[in-house]
């Protein structure tokens, strides 16, 4: 923990462009709470410490057990039955760059849910096998993201499940849509809610929540499905409102040094958004469909 805080502190200093746009969102984000420059800079740090923490305990998790997980980790289940669920007809597991995103899918392996997980590699290929390593210690398969989709879905219509991180903005493409992301536009992937409206899968949003004492919580909501919804754009703001009530309750889980919002609305600056936001046509007719 002390190492962590200390390394976030190092970074926060160090990575000026991370810590402008982590400025930068979070007025934008709270500015309806009139957040302070001194709430900005402190939550900003605290996203830097959390960060850090997560991979730090990535090679932590070694330790972990069956027997002794509990120990560090508290499951918060809106669904009961969430496990036998994902093992008769598999599912989509997804999380936000929130908390520890790398043990929130590790626990779920102790407990008998394995995921197939897809994951960008490193351009150093030592580091590539060290993370697959880690990512795989509890019975997860870490596939590369070429060629991943075809694999994937194979999988999935077999009753596997799959864990998938949400939150990344992506240029507007068939494959994604805009949502309101703190009273703000974005754009971000439906491949999740593509996925479960083809094969009728549930959509499982968790978080895993960091604590003060070292130890985590694992909040899992109930599953939600696409046939629930009138279109996918839908469906992506309802998973999206899982994270950002978390996200409010506990803003430095959260990775603030990411550009979240990097189109805007209109064709004109709008002060509302981070700088670092520019105009985009195909945003502009993306949201015009919705």
């Amino acid at each position: 923990m002390a190492l962590s805080k200390g390394i976030g502190v190092l970074a926060y200093l160090i990575d000026y462009r991370g810590r402008a746009t982590a400025h930068e969102n979070l007025r934008a984000a709270f500015a309806k709470e009139h957040i302070t420059q001194d709430q900005i800079v402190r939550i900003a740090i605290a996203s830097y410490q959390t960060f850090a923490r997560t991979f730090l305990d990535l090679f932590w998790t070694q330790r972990l057990t069956e027997e002794n997980y509990s120990e560090i980790i508290t499951l918060q289940l809106e669904e009961p039955d969430i496990v036998e669920i994902a093992s008769r007809k598999g599912g989509l597991w997804v999380t936000p760059h929130f908390g520890n995103f790398e043990i929130i899918s590790l626990i779920w392996g102790f407990r008998g849910v394995k995921f197939l997980v897809v994951a960008q590699d490193f351009k150093n290929p030592t580091l590539t096998g060290v993370f697959k390593k880690l990512r795989e210690g509890t019975g997860h398969t870490v596939i590369p993201q070429q060629a991943a989709m075809l694999r994937l879905m194979k999988a999935l219509k077999k009753g596997a499940n799959t864990a998938l991180l949400t939150d990344l903005n992506i240029p507007p493409s068939k494959t994604a849509t805009a949502i309101e992301c703190f009273g703000l536009k974005t754009c971000v992937t439906t491949l999740h809610v593509n996925i479960s409206d083809r094969l009728g899968l549930p959509v499982f949003p968790g978080l895993c929540i960091p604590l003060e004492d070292g130890k985590y919580r694992i909040y899992m909501a109930c599953g939600i499905y696409a046939k629930d919804f009138p279109n996918h754009q839908a469906m992506a703001q309802a998973v999206w409102d899982h994270n950002e009530k978390n996200i409010r309750e506990f803003p430095e889980a959260w990775l603030w040094m990411y550009k979240h919002w990097r189109y805007l609305p209109g064709t004109d600056p709008d002060p509302a958004y981070p700088d670092y936001a520019n105009p985009s046509t195909p945003f502009r007719k993306m949201l015009a469909a919705v």
